[in-house]
């Protein structure tokens, strides 16, 4: 995984040299996050720490935590990080049985419903 510039032009740092998916700022853009697939369903999630101030420095990946029975997909990523930067949100694998669908219920001129529960005040 790199880190480039964007729009360029500019250098390209490699960040992981193991993989690396789903890669997310922190919202202070001093740490980089991603999730490295380890042997399925197990992740890893590491964490680099970002120097700015004299150009881009990276520093070694640090393994964070190691989860399993957590999605992952591409190209939508599939967790996210609280503003502050100390918990995560993530989705949860969970096998479910199929069910029949019992009740199908139609909806007609849905969007004119729509207008008249929520009106904005333009016509």
């Amino acid at each position: 995984m790199y880190v480039r510039p964007f729009p360029g032009p500019g250098g390209k740092w490699q960040i992981s040299n193991e993989g690396g998916w789903e890669p997310l700022w922190a919202r202070n853009s001093k740490k980089l996050f991603y999730r490295q697939l380890w042997s399925p369903p197990e992740c890893k999630f590491f964490v680099v720490d970002v120097q700015t101030a004299s150009g881009f420095s990276p520093s070694k990946p640090g393994l964070l935590f190691q989860l399993s029975g957590y999605l992952g997909s591409t190209p939508i990523r599939t967790w996210d990080i609280s503003p502050d930067g100390q918990r995560f949100l993530m989705v949860k694998h969970e096998e479910r049985k199929p069910q029949a669908v019992t009740e199908l219920i139609p909806l007609q001129n849905w969007f004119e419903e729509l207008k008249r529960l929520s009106p904005t005040g333009r016509e």
